[in-house]
């Protein structure tokens, strides 16, 4: 299954913060801690378990510390790896709303000389909406950071993010630190990263690819840099050095053509003195259909083709078999022992090779793997066993443990320790982009979640990935719609992206699921936002294409049997059902600023409100649960609107000036109005809050170390726990805060 990630980069196109520019420090807070609230309660702040679910881009063993491993993401932070407790924390759940860009992690680099630190590259898009990259710092293995603002962008979401590591302490001297950038060229640091500045003397000059400096890797004394704006096929240059830290040279004899146009990753063996290369005709982790691997004896200058398998052949049912080649490991304790992966190959599935003797011969892991996802089924997608893996670039051996592999894929780590069985290593990591949430009244499931990358789940505990996996039938790679029935809460439907159709109902709460029979021709290329009215008896699907060409929506009263354009409806609006009146739905013209409504049951829509704010800011419109005609309105900088009658009029609520998303949750005791949940400004800051007075007063229920960037997309209080809400994050998963009693 392919998993796209254009969609969170058009997700986010609209929505570029300026990154703060004063030096920060914060401390990150373990997986699970009480949040102090402004009235002086506390929170305790979860991830709902599923397990990674996003593309893991790296991993690095720290070579003098036994059990210490970082790992990163592409939009969805850094973890540190816990041995003792067999999971991973989370280190950048601090950076907050006006951060959101940095919660991508262009590269880690950590200093073999001294255990505690720990260097982070931040910076998730390089494009003219984005803010500048960051440098975090850290003394204590990423407990606390220092900050330095960067005046170049990073990509860590761009094309290229599984190269690497583009961030390097020097062998020479730990206080020189290097980075690479994609548009920059060369950064030097002598300060230990606080101030950085042009290295002096590095010949390559960057070109539109993005690409830059891909790799740095220490040689010895020696620094090598990978260069990814190259071009392999007539000579040019895509691999320099230095000796010294001021004078470089491109490395004499280095590969050339196709198969080795762009440098992928880099690995140094110190007992043979061989350094390994992995390439691919392009930078990927899209992309690629040609690569090597090759190896250069530093001593002598002399390069040789240590490719395990070249690509360009067929597989039994005569497809080719195209790939490149991504990560690249080294075994500390052996000599010659090393591990490569391969990347793209979707005809017969990726794979790392072993070789025990200096890549003369090689072993496919994959051809004896076994795999045990019990703890994460969602990995089989769909099928009855899970794959190997694809999008592999992040490979690491263990430095005290030669049997001990772990590799990344587009949604999860797998590791081993014999070289046989394999299972996720993956707990507290968790990295999905979260875009639908509903929490139902009653039944098994505590929570529905849709994401962009694993479609739809049906959540029986919050602490376990769901048993039942990602929902089938059909399988989506991407939500973009989730809605249940409010006086029939058993009769859920989705919509989403996928190849074998984009609907499906469910009888019994999501549990199970059928496809429609049939589907407007527009579906298939803009699946958009979907609702079912109070006793799911019609259904309303609107149609967005990931561009943002709108188009017109459609209805069905048989499960989608059938479907009707209406003409009346704005193209591209969210379908909102009343959940008290099933003839009644709403919705919301972004273009004109205008609430429409239709009394029968969707057929038709007629203007209501107008004068409403419009434009390209963010617009959500909830109705509030067991209430008819009682509709909240969510603006973007300018704050929240309210009507108790249907949409006839507004009025706007003076207790915060900017809102984002909004949800409710059970009552408070006593209360005779739900909990109103949202992500919002009350004040200076965005944050979390929740209201028990119908929008009077707000009280903040996250904290400082607690922030997850972006949160903007959906936020849905508990009806059956009052004071348990879940968020949704772009990129850290779904967020669950309850009160600390």
């Amino acid at each position: 299954m392919r998993t796209p990630r254009l969609s969170r980069r058009a997700v986010l196109a609209g929505s570029a913060a300026t990154v703060a520019a004063a030096a920060v420090s914060g401390v990150v807070s373990p997986v699970a801690v009480a949040a102090p609230a402004a009235d002086g309660s506390a929170y305790r702040w979860r991830n709902v378990v599923v397990g990674g679910t996003g593309f893991v881009t790296g991993v690095l063993f720290h070579s003098s510390v036994r059990g210490l491993a970082y790992a990163r993401t592409d939009i969805g932070g850094a973890y540190r790896w816990d041995d003792r407790a067999g999971r991973w924390t989370p280190l950048t759940d601090h950076l907050g709303w006006d951060d959101w860009n940095l919660l991508g992690v262009e590269a880690i680099a950590v200093d073999p000389a001294h255990p505690g630190r720990v260097y982070l590259a931040l910076g998730t898009y390089a494009q003219s909406w984005a803010g500048n990259g960051a440098v975090l710092r850290s003394e204590d293995r990423g407990a606390t950071w220092s900050r330095a603002d960067l005046d170049v962008k990073l990509g860590a979401n761009e094309d290229g993010r599984g190269a690497g590591e583009r961030l390097l302490v020097d062998p020479r001297d730990s206080d020189t630190l290097w980075l690479g950038t994609r548009h920059d060229g060369l950064l030097k640091s002598t300060d230990r990263g606080a101030t950085w500045a042009a290295a002096s003397g590095f010949p390559a000059k960057p070109s539109a690819s993005g690409q830059g400096v891909v790799f740095l890797v220490a040689v010895g004394r020696a620094v090598y840099a990978g260069w990814g704006d190259g071009d392999g096929t007539s000579g040019t240059a895509n691999l320099y050095r230095t000796a010294d830290g001021t004078a470089w040279e491109a490395v004499p004899g280095q590969p050339s053509g196709t198969a080795a146009k762009v440098p992928i990753r880099a690995a140094y063996d110190t007992h043979t003195r061989e350094l390994y290369v992995t390439y691919a005709n392009a930078p990927g982790p899209n992309g690629q259909s040609d690569g090597s691997v090759h190896k250069l004896r530093t001593a002598t200058g002399k390069w040789a083709d240590v490719t395990p398998v070249k690509p360009g052949g067929t597989t039994d049912d005569g497809s080719a078999d195209t790939f490149g080649y991504g990560g690249v490991a080294v075994d500390a304790r052996r000599p010659g022992t090393l591990a490569v992966s391969t990347n793209n190959r979707w005809a017969d599935v990726d794979t790392v090779y072993r070789t025990t003797n200096g890549g003369r011969t090689w072993t496919s892991l994959k051809d004896a793997a076994v795999f045990d996802v019990s703890e994460t089924p969602y990995l089989k997608w769909g099928d009855d066993k899970p794959k190997f893996g694809w999008w592999i670039q992040a490979l690491a051996v263990d430095p005290y443990d030669s049997k001990h592999i772990v590799y990344g894929t587009g949604a999860t780590l797998y590791g081993t320790r014999d070289l046989k069985r394999w299972a996720p290593q993956i707990r507290g990591l968790e990295e999905a982009s979260v875009v639908q949430l509903v929490s139902p009244p009653a039944g098994e499931a505590r929570l529905l979640s849709g994401s962009r990358d694993i479609g739809v789940m049906y959540h029986e505990r919050l602490t376990a990935s769901p048993a039942r996996g990602m929902a089938t039938n059909p399988v989506s790679g991407s939500a973009t719609g989730l809605a249940q029935a409010a006086a029939k809460p058993s009769y859920v439907v989705r919509a989403g992206w996928g190849d074998n159709g984009n609907g499906a109902y469910s009888n019994d709460g999501g549990q199970t699921w059928a496809p429609f029979e049939a589907q407007p021709d527009i579906a298939k290329d803009a699946p958009g936002p979907i609702a079912t009215n109070a006793d799911g008896s019609a259904l309303l699907w609107s149609f967005v294409h990931w561009d943002g060409t709108k188009y017109a929506a459609h209805r069905s009263t048989d499960n989608g049997t059938t479907w009707s354009e209406i003409s009346s409806f704005p193209k591209g609006a969210t379908p909102v059902a009343d959940p008290a009146d099933p003839a009644l739905f709403y919705a919301y013209d972004t273009d004109t600023g205008t609430l429409l409504a239709s009394t029968d049951s969707g057929r038709s829509f007629t203007a209501r409100a107008d004068g409403l704010p419009s434009g390209d800011a963010q617009f959500k419109l909830v109705a509030a649960p067991g209430r008819s005609g009682d509709l909240w309105l969510s603006v973007k900088w300018n704050g929240l609107y309210r009507s108790t009658d249907g949409g006839v009029s507004f009025s706007k609520v003076a207790s915060c000036w900017a809102s984002y998303t909004l949800g409710f949750g059970r009552a408070a005791d006593g209360a005779d109005y739900p909990a109103i949940y949202q992500v919002g400004s009350t004040d200076t800051i965005t944050a979390v809050y929740r209201s028990d007075d119908e929008a009077k007063t707000w009280t903040r229920i996250n904290d400082d170390a607690h922030q997850w960037g972006w949160t903007g997309e959906v936020i849905v209080g508990d009806p059956r726990v009052y004071g348990r809400v879940y968020l949704a994050t772009n990129g850290r998963g779904i967020q669950y805060g309850e009160p600390v009693r």
